[in-house]
């Protein structure tokens, strides 16, 4: 078991360390440009001096932008986004700007004494290089590029809050605007929900249970993120979460997203006891189809999915109880949902009515070898 839960930690880890590099390579990408453009516009105004060495130019500024994004993408992911869900806006915002500040200050210090120890070609910390950058930060250049760089951590917080709030992959589409207009997709469709609410919500008090309920949404977010799988909707304790087909069905996604939350939940049910005195248990239903797909709303924009779709993974996710399973999906999406995760292995249950259907409907449930299935 510590062997699986530091796989999960590692996993953990990798997202936010592949968010960091990926923060890393574009904010370098974008120093690199205005650097360019910067230099050619001089170059086309015959503005350069005899006295310009682009090479030294080039490191200092290749130190600052990798530098910021380094230490910006590890402050963007793990502290700035962190402090905008915690915190009031005005205090998450002055811990932002107190943060940039002081990495603007550390950044753009070894930028130039790799600058101005080049131009006076003695050491990095020589004491005239050091007397040099006192000064600097008053300079334009400096200050300019203040701006420019704050401009850019406030862009790659809101697309990480577009990310967190439209589920990751989604911003691209939002900022294209593939969604203005109603669309027709075909998606996978996955309802959670936790057993016994009702019963756990009459043990908590309101705010115990309120609690409860984000703290297991919170828990089960690297399970949907790490399968590229999207939130569409917290409905009470339940939440239904969507996957575009290649990402779904590639290497038995959906189903494998099952799997993780119920491997994360098992390793935090001590947790879950010592704070409520009970631990979330919950059953799933999947189903796929064409739904349509737009933004809706006037006051308050949303993205909605529409269709016999998600009816029927709902109706599908609430015959869990009553066939005693903890997974559930139609026949159709089994069919083609080909590439199980390891040692998954699916099993047929035949036809079962579904409320609120004409028609029966073939359903299936998964098991994982070696772990005994689950009666509820």
């Amino acid at each position: 078991m510590a062997i699986r839960f530091r796989r999960y930690t590692q996993r953990q880890l990798w997202f936010y360390a592949k968010r960091a590099f990926w923060i890393l390579i574009s904010w370098t990408a974008i120093s690199n440009v205005v650097f360019f453009y910067e230099y050619y516009t001089l170059l086309a105004n015959n503005a350069l001096t005899s006295e310009y060495d682009f090479q030294q130019s080039f490191t200092a500024n290749l130190i600052v932008g990798v530098l910021a994004g380094l230490i910006g993408g590890v402050l963007t992911v793990n502290l700035m986004e962190r402090w905008l869900r915690k915190h009031s806006f005005l205090r998450a915002l002055l811990q932002i700007v107190i943060a940039y500040t002081l990495t603007a200050i550390v950044v753009s210090f070894f930028g130039g004494l790799y600058y101005f120890s080049e131009e006076l070609g003695v050491g990095m910390f020589n004491h005239e290089v050091v007397e040099l950058m006192i000064p600097f930060f008053g300079e334009f250049i400096f200050i300019k590029n203040f701006l420019l760089w704050l401009v850019i951590v406030i862009v790659t917080l809101i697309i990480l809050m577009v990310n967190e709030k439209y589920g990751p992959g989604v911003f691209p589409d939002f900022l294209m605007g593939r969604y203005f207009k109603p669309k027709r997709e075909r998606r996978i469709f996955m309802f959670c929900d936790i057993k016994n609410a009702t019963g756990i919500a009459e043990i908590l008090d309101e705010e115990a249970y309120f609690n409860f309920l984000k703290d297991f949404f919170r828990d089960i977010a690297p399970a949907i993120v790490q399968t590229r799988g999207e939130v569409y909707q917290y409905v009470g304790d339940e939440i239904v979460v969507s996957w575009k087909m290649k990402h779904g069905l590639k290497r038995g996604n959906a189903i494998q997203c099952f799997y993780s939350m119920k491997k994360i939940i098992r390793y935090k049910r001590p947790r879950y006891r010592k704070k409520y005195g009970l631990f979330p248990e919950f059953k799933v239903g999947y189903h796929y189809g064409d739904v349509m797909v737009g933004e809706i709303g006037q006051i308050k924009r949303e993205i909605v999915f529409s269709g016999d779709v998600l009816n029927t993974a709902s109706r599908i996710q609430s015959l869990c109880n009553e066939m005693g399973v903890e997974i559930l999906a139609s026949k159709e999406f089994a069919d083609i949902n080909i590439n199980l995760p390891l040692r998954v292995k699916r099993e047929d249950l035949g036809e079962e009515k579904l409320r609120g259907k004409a028609d029966e409907m073939k359903l299936v449930t998964y098991t994982r070898k070696g772990v005994k299935k689950k009666m509820i």
